[in-house]
C-alpha cells in the first residue's frame, strides 16, 4: 500500500486559508455541482435509513465541513443535532451564520484537523466528503479506526470521495492532496475492520471530473484487530 506519505499537512492548511469561505470556494470552483451533489448524498442517506436496524437520526458529524454546505442541506433537515469538524479557523467561524435559522440543532464545532480528531461521543452517522484525500494511509487508517469506534448501535460511516479511473494513487501538489483508486479505499476499510453495506456511484456529475462513489461503512465485526 502506497502510504501517500509525501502529504504534507501543513501545506494543505495553507492553501485552505487562502480559500474564500463560500460555497464556490469549498467546491474549488465547482460550486454549481452543489445541487446535484446533495441530491445524490439524500438518496444514498435514504437508502441507508430503508435497511434493516437503520441508524438513529438522534446525532450526526459532519467531518471537513467547511463553511457546512453538507451540514445545512443534507444533515440537519434529518437529524436533530449534528456535530461539525473542520480546521480552518474562516470556514468554521461561518457555519452557524451560513446554516441559518436551524444553527441551534448544530451542536458543537470542532476546529481540529481529523488526523487529530479523537470523537468523545457516539454518533448515528459520520459523513466524511471531499476530505480524506487529505490523510495518509496509515493517519486515515487510525482515523477510520477512531470512527468505527465511535458510532452508536446501527450507526453508519459514509465516505464519499472522488476515485481515481487510472487505478493508481494521484497526487495534487497544489494542496497537498491525493486521490484513491476504488481497490485502495477497499484495503484501507478492511484495515480499520469496516464492511461496506452499501454503495452507490453518485450521477449527474459533469463529465471531465473524477467518478465519485460513496461507501456505507459498519465494523467488521469479528474481525481481528
Amino acid at each position: 500500500m502506497n502510504d501517500c506519505k509525501d502529504i504534507n499537512y501543513e501545506l494543505s492548511l495553507k492553501y485552505w486559508a487562502d480559500i474564500p469561505a463560500t460555497v464556490d470556494g469549498v467546491l474549488g470552483g465547482f460550486g454549481f455541482i452543489s445541487n446535484a451533489d446533495i441530491e445524490g448524498s439524500k438518496l444514498f442517506l435514504n437508502s441507508i435509513f430503508a435497511i434493516n436496524n437503520a441508524p438513529n437520526t438522534n446525532l450526526a458529524i459532519d467531518c471537513g465541513a467547511g463553511i457546512g454546505r453538507i451540514t445545512k442541506h443534507l444533515l440537519l433537515p434529518i437529524f436533530r443535532q449534528v456535530d461539525v469538524i473542520e480546521p480552518d479557523e474562516k470556514f468554521i467561524n461561518k457555519v452557524r451564520e451560513f446554516v441559518g435559522e436551524d444553527n441551534k440543532k448544530v451542536r458543537k464545532l470542532y476546529k481540529i484537523s481529523l488526523q487529530e480528531f479523537v470523537p468523545k461521543k457516539k454518533y448515528d452517522v459520520i459523513w466524511n466528503q471531499w476530505v480524506l484525500g487529505y490523510l495518509t494511509d496509515e493517519d486515515l487508517v487510525l482515523y477510520l479506526t477512531r470512527c468505527r469506534d465511535a458510532l452508536s448501535d446501527n450507526g453508519v460511516i459514509v465516505v464519499k470521495e472522488n476515485v481515481t479511473s487510472s487505478g493508481i494513487t494521484e497526487k495534487d501538489d497544489t494542496d497537498s492532496s491525493v486521490t484513491r483508486p476504488f481497490k485502495e479505499f477497499l484495503k484501507i476499510f478492511k484495515k480499520a475492520n469496516l464492511k461496506r453495506i452499501k454503495q452507490c456511484k453518485q450521477t449527474n456529475f459533469p463529465n471531465g471530473i473524477y467518478p465519485v462513489y460513496m461507501f456505507a461503512l459498519v465494523p467488521n465485526v469479528g474481525a481481528p484487530e
